[in-house]
């Protein structure tokens, strides 16, 4: 019988004695084979890495002098125990900065250093924030208004008192309501933000008329605005009413008012618009000026989603 084993991958020795008292002491047949094969088992949480073969050029020498040793950083990011995080860097499942390691000693800079186990990322710096905000309807989305009007800094007031400098990723137009993401982490902030990874966001738009197939087609088609062709990824009629209409709307470029533009060239303009969506992240049940934090898993899809 296979020993019951701890969390972390290896058998109960102390169970395992106790329940084994009164047998003999002479394993039976396979049973060492066995609790090899339980000690070395551990299954980690992330996904699989997409490289499994890695040659020798991939391989990164452990550095010496200043920074924690990387089976300790694992530990401390609650990966695994120390023990268990040095099977790992032997099994070839921990990448630094991109290159596999596979000796043990290599010390790093866990503010800089960028770790994934099994290809996940591994949130090391615990000052890096990471919020979603849902802007009410007549807030300016900056921290800080020279005329006085309601804004984003109002709300997480707060937090910036606490020493938190937090700053928003993109914007949304006063008239706008809904999600908008606020961090620390200005490498992540400055790629959601560019063209390059054409981050997915989804609006959900209240607009006069009564919006037909046809025209949910040629939103997906294009429309050509002052400033050139502007496309939803996607678009879907929600509901129509005495002569208005509910469409959601997905697309990842950021043009200025570029949703409201759309809709009123084509013939739909907008009496209300709320964003629901950027990537992964969803607005959800969060109410006007409710503010929350990134779960791991919403973080990580956004890492993923910018290449970081």
């Amino acid at each position: 019988m296979t020993p019951p084993a701890r969390r972390d991958g290896t058998p109960d020795k102390k169970r395992q004695h106790r329940k084994g008292a009164n047998n003999s002491a002479r394993p039976r047949r396979g049973e060492n084979r066995t609790k090899e094969t339980a000690a070395s088992i551990y299954v980690s949480k992330a996904k699989p890495a997409r490289h499994q073969h890695v040659s020798s050029q991939h391989v990164v020498e452990p550095q010496n002098g200043e920074g924690i040793r990387l089976q300790k950083v694992l530990a401390q990011a609650g990966v695994a125990s120390r023990r268990m995080a040095e099977k790992l860097i032997d099994q070839g499942r921990v990448e630094v900065n991109g290159k596999i390691v596979m000796t043990q000693g290599m010390r790093i800079n866990p503010d800089t250093a960028v770790v994934r186990v099994d290809g996940v990322r591994i949130r090391l710096n615990e000052d890096l924030q990471y919020f979603a905000l849902n802007k009410p309807f007549g807030v300016q989305s900056t921290m800080s208004d020279d005329m006085g009007r309601p804004c984003i800094g109002d709300i997480v007031g707060e937090k910036l008192d606490a020493g938190q400098r937090l700053f928003h990723v993109g914007r949304l137009d006063a008239n706008t309501e809904g999600l908008i993401l606020l961090t620390n982490d200005g490498e992540l902030a400055n790629r959601l933000m560019h063209p390059r990874y054409e981050v997915n966001k989804t609006y959900l738009a209240t607009v006069v008329g009564e919006m037909k197939p046809a025209d949910v087609r040629a939103l997906k088609k294009g429309i050509e605005l002052d400033d050139g062709l502007a496309k939803a990824d996607n678009a879907q009629i929600i509901e129509v009413w005495q002569g208005r209409s509910i469409v959601r709307v997905d697309l990842h470029e950021g043009r200025k008012h570029i949703v409201r533009r759309l809709l009123k060239a084509a013939g739909f303009p907008v009496e209300r618009l709320v964003r629901t969506k950027i990537h992964t992240v969803q607005l959800g049940e969060q109410t006007p000026g409710a503010i929350r934090a990134l779960n791991d898993a919403e973080l990580t899809s956004l890492y993923k989603a910018v290449e970081m």
